[in-house]
């Protein structure tokens, strides 16, 4: 499930996409989905129906539905820090009880344990 909340700005940006994979071969069709997918969140597959294509007039009926939400783009910017804030805790949260269940070393505590021994015994380097 990808976004449904866009800027101005990037509404504009995905009718480009949206409008130039319609009219693109196979490889630039591949890379507007993947542009849309990685850089806007934007999921095709959320939106239209099964064997259609999706062009920037299904896009427009999606906004004008409220399927679709266009804000200014401060709350854009907002909502996306609060959503990379989150994920960088998710991710920390994942790591720890990685390390804590052995699944994997903590190498940030491992590289501290070996410089505090070769600090002691400079002899060994």
């Amino acid at each position: 499930m990808g976004r449904k909340k866009f800027s101005e700005k990037e509404v504009k940006v995905i009718r480009k996409l949206l409008s130039g994979k319609m009219r693109g071969n196979r490889s630039q069709q591949k890379m507007s989905r993947h542009i849309l997918r990685t850089v806007f969140g934007f999921n095709i597959s959320d939106f239209n129906v099964q064997g259609k294509a999706f062009g920037p007039e299904d896009f427009d009926e999606c906004i004008r539905r409220g399927r679709i939400q266009v804000l200014d783009d401060a709350t854009i910017e907002a909502m996306k820090l609060r959503y990379a804030e989150k994920k960088q805790h998710d991710e920390a949260v994942r790591q720890a009880e990685a390390i804590a269940d052995g699944e994997v070393v903590d190498w940030e505590a491992a590289l501290k344990e070996w410089n505090e021994y070769y600090a002691q015994h400079p002899e060994e380097q």
